[in-house]
């Protein structure tokens, strides 16, 4: 849960609403689906960007476009350097 003031998607203002609709159409259709049920996407690493929509959209969509199928890698090797760099850097996600 983040501990910075969030803006959940249920008020987010237009700005928000087409960076997360923009960053999310970079994402592989996989991504759709959440793993984890977050109640209203309000505590999580995207929502901790939510006062800056333009910081959310270039943050999460360099991500969207490093996992873009078009790549010469093959999926299950742009999760295994993602994997790889999250425990680098010591993430849980």
């Amino acid at each position: 849960m983040t501990w910075i003031k969030t803006i959940p998607e249920s008020e987010a203002d237009e700005n928000l609403r087409r960076a997360l609709e923009q960053e999310r159409a970079l994402y592989p259709h996989e991504y759709a689906q959440p793993t984890q049920v977050v109640a209203d996407q309000a505590d999580g690493i995207v929502a901790s960007h939510s006062l800056i929509p333009q910081a959310l959209y270039h943050a999460f969509a360099t991500f969207g476009a490093l996992m873009s199928p078009e790549l010469p890698l093959q999926r299950r090797q742009h999760e295994m350097i993602a994997t790889v760099v999250s425990l680098t850097n010591r993430c849980h996600y």
